[in-house]
């Protein structure tokens, strides 16, 4: 028999299996989510995996009791609509425990402690990027109720899990992460994401300021952009879905996310799955730190804070990075050590077609399919893996509406009054922003002064140097003439 997806809303029939002793079946196995998994370039929401997983009764009430007080910390952000991001950098932080946010989050006028000073009507609270293994120090026992096995990954639970607890407003800049592909599991409350293929990553204007190693952030916010200013934004290919609770999002390697919450509260559960292509990422990522650790500190070495994310909490000395990226470098060639020797001749003559035949202006789509193709030859075809859509398997399309799951008309209204309240600190970003410094010296002594709009400021430079289409090339060069 047929019955409703619990990880989709009322109103859609998903092809639910039901033993005769009334147990439910999951649409996919373990081994056919991951071959999906591994396989599928495009995002997708898997629905009816999660409903025997003790986390889907983790809202935020319930972790409130499980935490007994434990305080964590909140980003704050602004409601206000801008068309400048509010990245991390720009956010003031409260410390508190769950039981103070929710008390904070009735709006109630009169509310004390560590919220006192932020209006609820003005502002958004996000605890967010909270990794279980400090979340809930001494009690490991929770992490086995979250089970990413049911995908394909034994013994992956939550101790590779990350908890996001998010009011009404709450989001993250648009960014994609460096490594990995990523399951959303949607615990309460829904989230609207905004997803740009890695092909359209010249159109999303990356950029390594505010430095944080694992994500590339976009200069563009993304739900009020400024075209004057970005007009390559508009080619940009949009993917847009509501996530419910029950639902699991698969986000590919290498695709730009905005997230933002829709409902007062919501939580989310995810784990960023590792993939082969992240041993070359790492070397990547280590020679972008350097790079960018150098610059700014050189600039201004007593205000970290005002260029480094929050989630950075290592030391940024030369001395630190130049170990960090030998460390990669080194665990780039054990791995190839234990791998077959058809991967590290495929990366060489990769990095030679790349010198020989790519100019530096080709677009980011053939350069990202060259650099992956060395790592994913044994995956299954993407033809075989979309005859799999359905109920249990959505695909988010560019431009779509809300996936079958969601009942039309609601959700439009709530995405565009959130997208009317969200906004950025304009003027804390902005200051910042003018705030970087020039170039000076003995160059800037030989040159006329120019017009403030041409002027080239170190972050100027560091978009150029660190842009991803450039580390690749660095890091490939680096591991030629380090195996020659």
């Amino acid at each position: 028999m047929a019955t409703d997806c619990e990880g989709c809303a009322p109103g859609t029939q998903a092809a639910i299996t039901v033993a005769e002793e009334g147990e439910r079946v999951k649409p996919f196995t373990p081994e056919k989510a991951k071959e999906i998994i591994m396989s599928l370039q495009q995002p997708a929401i898997f629905c009816n995996m999660v409903f025997d997983w003790p986390a889907q009764h983790w809202t935020a009430k319930h972790l409130s009791e499980v935490l007994q007080g434990k305080q964590i910390r909140f980003r704050m952000g602004l409601r206000s609509t801008d068309t400048v991001p509010q990245f991390e950098t720009a956010c003031s932080y409260v410390d508190a425990t769950l039981e103070e946010f929710l008390a904070w989050n009735c709006d109630q006028s009169s509310v004390s402690g560590p919220f006192k000073d932020y209006d609820h009507s003005k502002f958004w609270a996000y605890a967010d990027y909270k990794y279980f293994v400090n979340l809930f120090e001494g009690k490991t026992d929770v992490f086995q109720e979250v089970m990413w096995s049911d995908f394909g990954f034994p013994g992956r639970d939550g101790q590779e899990s990350t908890l996001w607890i998010g009011s009404l407003g709450a989001h993250t800049p648009c960014h994609l992460d460096s490594y990995g592909c990523n399951l959303v599991f949607q615990v309460q409350g829904r989230k609207r994401w905004h997803l740009f293929p890695p092909e359209d990553t010249p159109s999303l204007y990356p950029t390594r300021i505010p430095y944080e190693e694992s994500s590339v952030f976009s200069k563009i916010n993304v739900v009020n952009p400024d075209f004057k200013r970005f007009p390559r934004f508009q080619k940009a290919r949009r993917h847009t879905v509501t996530l419910s609770p029950g639902q699991v999002l698969f986000v590919p390697r290498h695709w730009w996310h905005y997230v933002e919450s829709i409902d007062p509260i919501t939580v989310s559960i995810n784990s960023w799955i590792e993939l082969e292509e992240d041993h070359l990422a790492r070397v990547e990522e280590a020679i972008t730190r350097m790079l960018v650790c150098a610059l700014k500190t050189a600039e201004d070495p007593h205000h970290p804070r005002a260029w480094l994310n929050p989630t950075e909490v290592e030391e940024t000395s030369h001395e630190v990075n130049c170990c960090y990226l030998n460390d990669a470098v080194c665990a780039f060639f054990a791995h190839c050590g234990k791998a077959k020797e058809v991967e590290m001749q495929a990366l060489r003559a990769n990095g030679e077609n790349w010198r020989k035949e790519e100019p530096m202006g080709q677009d980011h789509m053939e350069a990202e399919q060259a650099h992956s193709q060395s790592f994913t030859a044994a995956r299954t075809e993407k033809q075989e893996v979309t005859c799999l859509f359905g109920p249990d398997l959505v695909a988010v399309t560019p431009a779509s509406d809300d996936p079958p799951s969601e009942k039309g008309g609601a959700l439009e209204n709530d995405s565009k009054e959130c997208i009317d309240r969200d906004g950025e600190h304009a003027a804390e970003v902005s200051c910042a922003r003018r705030g970087a410094s020039t170039v000076v010296g003995q160059v800037a002594s030989r040159c006329p002064v120019a017009p403030s709009r041409t002027s080239v400021s170190t972050d100027d430079l560091l978009d150029c140097l660190v842009n991803p289409q450039v580390t690749r090339l660095v890091a490939q060069l680096l591991i030629q003439g380090k195996s020659l």
